[in-house]
């Protein structure tokens, strides 16, 4: 059986603590054909040096991952793109899954990879129970899985965005042809999860957010699939998973409401500072 080749995608920078376990999984797959391509920024860790112990394809390349994942397609020799995170493990069946997907008949524009959150510590835990809520949202989950033809169509990832830049390349390639979605998961590690950490980074990504937006208008940033009121509806259209463990469900409500407020205020900083630049 001809098994058609599989490029996947890993985008590093000192992720040292978390890669060994990722590309493990990636050689783990039960998938005969795949390539594996790692694309790191200028990392002052022993990241290079543990991805060359899974593949001669580690490059070099910045600023952000959007350009770094470009950089990676362009030397890929795969049929498809499978792009992974480098916090991220992969079940053993993903990749085998995704062929079948793309495989069944039909043209698919992407393939959508349900992921779940392991960590330590309690906001780990919280952001478990946030990520259990989207595993079947399409509005939510972005693809991972490309057929090289569509990713070439589309022009790739759009590199002037910081944050949203999933979701502007799976909507892009959904009006290509249909997204669809296997069962096998993507593990996201979260490490130790800190609170204030967590916020902050969010504010760093909201500031960014207007090329997701000026890509992909929408009536109101609060009623985006993103936004606060899609997905405390979703959170609460579900009251058994928040009372389960109350702690848990308060916590994770708490978490996520601080983050949305710190990426209000990032985006409203961001819109300030060009309005002034601009005028």
């Amino acid at each position: 059986m001809n098994n058609p080749l599989v490029s996947v995608i890993v985008t590093t920078r000192n992720n040292h603590a978390t890669l060994d376990a990722c590309l493990a999984s990636i050689a783990a797959q039960d998938y005969p054909a795949i390539e594996l391509l790692v694309v790191d920024n200028n990392s002052s860790d022993d990241t290079k040096g543990i991805a060359r112990r899974y593949t001669d394809l580690v490059f070099d390349k910045g600023p952000e991952r959007s350009a770094q994942r470009n950089y990676a397609a362009k030397k890929a020799r795969g049929d498809y793109l499978l792009i992974v995170d480098s916090d991220m493990e992969l079940h053993k069946g993903v990749v085998s899954s995704c062929v079948d997907a793309v495989s069944a008949g039909g043209k698919v524009g992407g393939v959508i990879i349900p992921e779940e959150s392991f960590g330590e510590g309690f906001w780990a835990e919280c952001k478990r129970l946030e990520r259990s809520y989207y595993v079947g949202q399409d509005s939510i989950e972005a693809a991972r899985f490309f057929p090289r033809d569509v990713f070439e169509k589309i022009g790739g990832y759009s590199e002037e965005m910081t944050g949203g830049e999933d979701w502007d390349l799976s909507r892009r390639a959904g009006s290509v042809a249909p997204i669809v979605r296997v069962r096998e998961f993507i593990r996201h590690n979260e490490g130790r999860l800190y609170f204030g950490r967590t916020v902050r980074k969010m504010y760093y990504y909201a500031q960014h957010a207007s090329e997701y937006f000026a890509k992909n208008p929408t009536t109101s940033a609060l009623t985006d699939q993103s936004g606060p009121l899609a997905r405390y509806k979703l959170f609460f259209s579900r009251p058994g998973k928040l009372l389960r463990r109350p702690h848990i469900g308060l916590g994770m409500l708490l978490l996520k409401t601080a983050e949305y407020a710190s990426g209000g205020v990032g985006y409203l900083s961001a819109r300030r500072s060009m309005k002034g630049q601009a005028s």
